[in-house]
């Protein structure tokens, strides 16, 4: 049995405060973890937590930069490391989930080439995702990204 990871503990509880509508507490939080765990801190804890502030964001600008962070720490995290931090599955089943956010911030901000290139990107990976209700979530988001950009829909709807 492997030791609880308190600072993916922390995360969570940051994660909790965001979905309860305290976005300034979760980002308040969220920046004091980032100061512990520094810019070239643990892979998997940056990753975990630049995704999670790029949730709490108010400006997209603010949403993407979090979010390219995210990307740039999951290319550094191992299958092992994620493993012993009690992640489920693959770090292959990040990237789904944050393309389709860096394709959604793109599109919000008018960029639809780069927007379209993370459609592609988290359509590729989406297949490591499971069946289940997160894995959907994942497949739906990644379709109303695909109608939406279709339709040449820029800005926040």
């Amino acid at each position: 049995m492997t030791e609880p990871d308190v600072t993916m503990a922390r995360i969570g509880r940051g994660v909790e405060l965001g979905q309860r509508g305290e976005r300034e507490a979760a980002r308040e939080l969220f920046s004091e973890l980032w100061e512990e765990i520094g810019v070239t801190g643990d892979p998997l804890h940056r990753c975990a937590l630049a995704h999670s502030m790029a949730d709490v964001q108010d400006e997209v600008k603010e949403e993407l930069l979090w979010d390219l962070r995210a990307l740039e720490a999951a290319d550094l995290v191992t299958d092992e490391r994620a493993r012993q931090a009690g992640v489920v599955g693959p770090v292959s089943g990040f990237y789904p989930s944050l393309h389709l956010n860096l394709g959604d911030a793109y599109r919000r901000l008018g960029d639809l080439d780069r927007a379209r290139d993370h459609l592609e990107r988290g359509r590729a990976t989406v297949g490591v995702l499971g069946d289940d209700g997160y894995g959907q979530m994942i497949r739906q988001g990644l379709e109303r990204l695909a109608e939406r950009l279709s339709a040449g829909q820029a800005g926040r709807s």
